[in-house]
């Protein structure tokens, strides 16, 4: 098996100077990868096209789109407090949701196919009318709502491991039972949202499961967590497909986060979605970069979490 790695040099572009989100990250992430030659073959490049702004209106007001292209175009640098931009930012934010819909299209094949995007600016922070925490667009949302307009998708399993709570995949998909959002994150943290008590509403009560762990929480103590949580979800909501957040920042060292993850946590737990997948989906599972800022440490943990995806 292969798998298709979705970059383009252009995610380089969105320039964000000496924030913790920077093309850097991405440097360090190709470099690990390139490093493991026997990884690197079974790497299928596929460069995505730039999202239609009809894709991003399937999750976002459209008058968020006209904004942050408006404050691009206008050569502003900050969306908010957290968020820098740069005058491409918002063609490579399209570029960044582009990929979730490449990512779609190679999983939805007849044989199924995983993928992993190399992509930023990352995405779990957008809600339907705000761009915040260094996220414009929100990826796996789109690549989710992709998913069931084209290839009719019943069931999507959102899992989203970053450390920060992704406020927005949750208020997207806060009154739908199609779309399962799943997450684990230190908690009380940034964005201050993610409690175990946030279920979703009418039609989506029940397919919201946060898991809010506490700063130093063990990393068997997390993967235990987190593999339960799985075989919940799994007894209620067998998946057609399966999109994973995957931010690295819920890593020990990393300089964003307090949880203590490994490298080779992320590999366990991509082996656990992956159980899912092949059970239910056949074998469709795909990451999109999210956070994960420590730039000794990112390459490593994206080359676990892609090797195990092999």
């Amino acid at each position: 098996m292969s798998i298709q790695l979705i970059y383009d040099s252009k995610y380089l572009e969105h320039d964000t100077g000496l924030h913790p989100e920077n093309a850097r990250r991405l440097e360090a992430i190709l470099r690990a990868l390139d490093s493991d030659e026997s990884l690197s073959r079974r790497l299928q490049q596929v460069r995505p096209q730039p999202a239609a702004n009809e894709h991003i209106a399937l999750c976002h007001r459209e008058d968020l789109i006209h904004e942050i292209e408006s404050i691009c175009r206008r050569g502003e640098t900050f969306v908010d407090v957290d968020t820098r931009v740069s005058p491409e930012s918002f063609d490579v934010a399209k570029l960044a949701a582009g990929a979730a819909i490449a990512a779609v299209d190679g999983a939805m094949k007849e044989e199924g196919g995983r993928s992993f995007g190399v992509i930023r600016p990352p995405g779990h922070h957008a809600t339907i009318s705000t761009a915040m925490g260094f996220c414009l667009f929100n990826n796996a949302a789109i690549g989710a709502r992709y998913a069931q307009k084209k290839y009719g998708v019943e069931r999507v399993l959102i899992i989203d491991w970053d450390v920060h709570h992704g406020n927005g995949t949750q208020e997207i998909f806060w009154k739908d039972s199609s779309v399962f959002y799943f997450s684990t994150h230190q908690y009380p943290y940034y964005p201050g949202t993610g409690s175990a008590g946030e279920r979703g509403a009418g039609k989506g009560e029940g397919f919201t499961l946060n898991i809010p762990l506490a700063a130093g929480t063990s990393a068997r103590d997390h993967r235990q967590a987190f593999t339960d949580a799985l075989h919940e979800i799994e007894r209620k909501f067998p998946p057609d497909l399966i999109i994973i957040s995957a931010g690295f920042d819920s890593r020990r060292g990393d300089p964003l986060g307090g949880l203590m993850l490994e490298d080779s946590d992320f590999a366990e737990m991509t082996k656990e979605v992956l159980r899912i997948a092949e059970k239910h989906s056949h074998g469709r599972a795909i990451g999109l970069l999210e956070g994960g800022y420590n730039l000794d440490l990112l390459g490593g943990s994206v080359k676990s979490h892609v090797s195990a995806l092999l």
